[in-house]
């Protein structure tokens, strides 16, 4: 369950189906993920928070964990950083950082600023390397947590939803209360109009006026 289709033609489960469920409101996900690719996902039931979400022109940041298969050359590297011609325009990494591995598969973390169609993985196809596995850990300030795992959600605190509306221009407000429901695969967001999010106390989020870093540690389930 890593897509963020509302349904499936082909009946298989979406993250959808565990989401809390919603009287006179629907959820909506801020980008998606495809089948081969894990990790988090946002919902809100604000519409214009998602639009600029995830709109390139706010430029919010998205870090994944990959593990790459082949000769990863420091000049590939600095290809991915500095830029490449995709099909659908120019592209490139906002960072890169190795996090380790052994022979011909390594793991890096890196930094995109859109969400275009398999962006990450056509990035090191350019460079004639394979994406052998590809994790989203972080979308903006929010970072998925260790202990969440493939089947669970997450209710964001008041404080990270904030952040999240300030980046994209955006005023806060009081946030209801939501009935908590099943677990899904994804971090549960409802935005922060009147708009509340599935979550779990937990881990104290990242401070709302630093951006956070790409991690250098492994975080993969």
């Amino acid at each position: 369950m890593k897509s963020a289709a509302c349904s499936d033609p082909e009946g298989r489960p979406t993250v959808f189906d565990r989401l809390p469920k919603l009287s006179g409101e629907r959820w909506i996900a801020v980008g998606r993920l495809d089948l081969n690719t894990s990790g988090l996902i946002l919902f809100t039931t604000d519409g214009e928070l998602a639009s600029r979400l995830m709109h390139p022109s706010h430029e919010i940041e998205r870090e994944y964990a990959v593990r790459v298969m082949g000769n990863v050359t420091e000049q590939k590297v600095k290809n991915l950083f500095e830029g490449v011609e995709l099909e659908d325009g120019p592209a490139r990494f906002t960072d890169i950082v190795d996090s380790g591995g052994a022979g011909i598969n390594r793991w890096f973390h890196v930094c995109i600023m859109e969400g275009r169609n398999r962006e990450v993985r056509r990035l090191w196809e350019s460079q004639e390397l394979t994406v052998s596995r590809l994790k989203r850990v972080r979308f903006a300030n929010v970072i998925i947590p260790d202990h969440l795992r493939m089947g669970q959600w997450e209710e964001l605190d008041k404080d990270t939803i904030d952040t999240l509306a300030a980046n994209v221009d955006l005023t806060p407000a009081p946030l209801p209360t939501v009935r908590k429901q099943a677990r899904t695969t994804s971090t549960g967001l409802k935005g922060p109009r009147g708009r509340t999010a599935p979550q779990k106390k937990g881990k104290k989020r990242p401070s709302p006026h630093k951006k956070a870093a790409p991690h250098k540690r492994n975080r993969f389930s």
